[in-house]
């Protein structure tokens, strides 16, 4: 499969060559992983300290940074380590934001930042059910917040001050995958999204898009027989390098790997060079509804 588009980039801010910016865009928006080895989130030398898995509170996931409150969750240290660890994020989503806006100029007026992830804890070995297993191969599709169609880009960074590999599976095209779980996922209740926005389960109401991600997540996740037959492909990021997809579009699975920070972009599909590659789009032409 050829799923990874490999950037000669080793800087954190352009300017960037156009012909360097089509390309992305292209692999970037066609579902390809787009991978910088050479880009790498320097750590500081006050932030070494930071890089140690007793950071988290051991609930979480992972230690996500608001960027509207600039407030961690997720996180188990003093108030003067906590501020330090919100330091340390606040300054990578700053270089990621300078990054995506500089390549991907087109999406300016369309892309909001979201969370900042810190993952200091060892993926291998975790257990979680089947629908919180990021070892297992899914697109991205959140139960309380309704993206109505925008785009999720992620981008993540190997800080792993050991040297370990981040160790990822890639899976097949989004329609592809689409096309063979669609019939599976129920169909909404009468006033379902309405209740659980009035429940507080979602903010904001969940439609019939976010309806369809979520059940293709869910159910995807849930057919052990498809993650153990799927085609998918392995990949190995090293520490001091950095990658970006569509988590929306790219079937991924994190199988190993520590000490990693990501920034997740929402993007309206109208900022997209061609829209009509969206998962929006494709699930539109395949049910042939409006749903959004």
């Amino acid at each position: 499969m050829d799923v990874i588009e490999t950037l000669p980039i080793e800087r954190w801010s352009g300017p960037f060559a156009p012909e360097l910016q089509r390309r992305a865009t292209e692999a970037l928006e066609s579902g390809k992983l787009l991978y910088c080895p050479k880009l790498a989130f320097a750590i500081e030398e006050g932030e070494q300290a930071l890089l140690s898995p007793t950071l988290s509170n051991g609930k979480a996931k992972n230690i996500s940074l608001d960027p509207l409150s600039g407030t961690c969750q997720g996180l188990a240290a003093p108030s003067e380590v906590s501020a330090r660890v919100a330091a340390m994020m606040e300054r990578f989503a700053r270089a990621a934001g300078r990054f995506v806006a500089d390549l991907f100029p087109g999406y300016a007026a369309g892309l909001e930042r979201a969370r900042t992830s810190y993952r200091p804890v060892e993926i291998e070995g975790r257990g979680y059910s089947a629908l919180k297993d990021d070892k297992l191969l899914h697109v991205d599709a959140f139960p309380s917040r309704p993206t109505h169609g925008r785009r999720i880009l992620r981008l993540f960074s190997n800080v792993d001050p050991y040297g370990k590999l981040r160790l990822w599976h890639v899976g097949e095209p989004f329609e592809t995958f689409a096309r063979q779980f669609l019939p599976r996922v129920r169909k909404p209740l009468p006033g379902e999204g309405w209740l659980l926005e009035s429940l507080g389960i979602t903010k904001g109401r969940r439609g019939a898009y976010d309806h369809l991600m979520l059940g293709l997540h869910d159910r995807g996740k849930r057919d052990a027989d498809y993650q153990k037959t799927a085609p998918q492909e392995a990949l190995s990021f090293p520490a001091g390098s950095t990658w970006l997809c569509y988590t929306d579009q790219v079937l991924h699975a994190a199988l190993g790997g520590q000490f990693a920070l990501e920034q997740t972009f929402h993007l309206d599909i109208e900022a997209m060079a061609d829209p009509l590659r969206s998962p929006l789009k494709v699930l539109e032409r395949l049910t042939g509804q409006a749903l959004v």
